[in-house]
């Protein structure tokens, strides 16, 4: 989850920072049910301290003895971790996946740290390029050609198409086409914001779900009795009409607008927004009834009727859900499978906002 990610990669420059020797050590490929996927991150320091994990628990040990010699000897490198399928249930490398790592020095990689936590702050995509070969690293900007695209590390050449592509499907890769035996391909995308309008009580749990899974839950209400912030610990709470928040939120193809309201005066401008927007999931709580006039009232306010087709209504998976925990957790996973197998037949959920230019 990028929300740990950048938590680790902080970890490593404050580590760095403070004069210690840290290593980072990263997945780049699997096979088989490896519990880890590539672009998971552990990072090490002298003394034995370790955040992240690259396996799951089961290579973990191996992992921060090879880092203390990578920091020894000054230079990366890349291990291999497997286990026979006999052997596999015992270490947790389930079904004899395999594992592939590789581990660098910090030092010189600050740079490169700095300007993906910046990204991130900024909800700017970036790519670490890594060359599994040699020490070539570099942060690249693949909405942009050419030398522009370099922001920081080496100059290149870098496959940025291959880049591009890492964007839009969110997967660490690496592109062996143009510089054998390969670039590493490590995606930063801006987080994945869940908005939720109308603060009512299937509100809370389905916040504290997102965030688990590593979105950012966003609850709009202008009702500040119900918009509390204690109520929605770790969550942004937005306490404007939805028309002006979402204009302040600028929904992207990395927003799920959920309206929990029941209040047409709420969902139906959050709704008329979201539908006008590249958001990847739009979903409304209530009955086939409810929902019925809804799409009466949006049809009358001038939306367009396959846009009124992307509304998942009525909410979430249908899991015989009835508490409000349950509603929530359908709805959870309603999101995640939009987001990941692109229900409704959307673009992808990480298409690059701006084709690429120089300059």
């Amino acid at each position: 989850m990028e929300h740990r990610t950048r938590d680790l990669l902080a970890t490593a420059l404050t580590w760095a920072r403070e004069g210690r020797a840290v290593a980072l050590a990263t997945v780049v490929k699997t096979w088989g049910s490896a519990p880890r996927r590539p672009g998971a991150h552990m990072v090490i320091a002298e003394g034995g301290d370790f955040r992240g994990s690259v396996s799951g628990g089961c290579v973990e040990a191996a992992v921060i003895e090879e880092a203390h010699r990578v920091l020894r000897a000054g230079s990366p490198t890349t291990v291999e971790y497997g286990v026979a399928n006999e052997e596999a249930w015992t270490v947790g490398l389930a079904c004899g996946g395999t594992v592939r790592i590789r581990i660098e020095p910090v030092l010189g990689l600050e740079a490169v740290l700095e300007g993906v936590l910046a990204a991130r702050d900024e909800g700017r995509a970036v790519v670490v390029a890594t060359e599994l070969a040699g020490p070539r690293r570099a942060l690249l900007d693949p909405a942009r050609d050419g030398d522009h695209a370099v922001l920081a590390g080496d100059p290149g050449p870098w496959p940025l198409e291959e880049a591009r592509e890492a964007l839009r499907s969110d997967r660490a890769t690496t592109a062996t086409d143009d510089i054998p035996p390969g670039v590493f391909l490590r995606p930063h995308n801006p987080p994945v914001r869940v908005v939720v309008v109308g603060a009512v009580h299937i509100a809370q749990p389905l916040a504290a779900m997102v965030a688990l899974l590593g979105f950012t839950p966003i609850v709009v209400d202008p009702r500040t009795t119900f918009a509390a912030r204690k109520r929605f610990p770790g969550a942004e709470v937005v306490t404007t009409w939805p028309g002006e928040a979402f204009e302040e939120l600028a929904l992207d193809a990395r927003t799920a607008v959920v309206a929990l309201s029941h209040d047409p005066k709420l969902d139906d401008p959050a709704l008329i927004s979201a539908l006008s927007s590249p958001a990847f999931y739009v979903g409304a709580l209530g009955s086939r009834r409810t929902h019925a006039g809804r799409i009466e009232r949006l049809a009358e306010a001038g939306v367009p009727t396959d846009a009124l087709g992307r509304i998942h209504a009525p909410i979430g998976l249908d899991i015989g859900a009835r508490s409000p925990a349950e509603i929530a957790a359908a709805i959870a996973g309603q999101i995640v499978a939009a987001l990941r197998k692109g229900a409704l037949g959307l673009p992808p959920a990480f298409e690059l906002a701006d084709p690429p230019h120089a300059g």
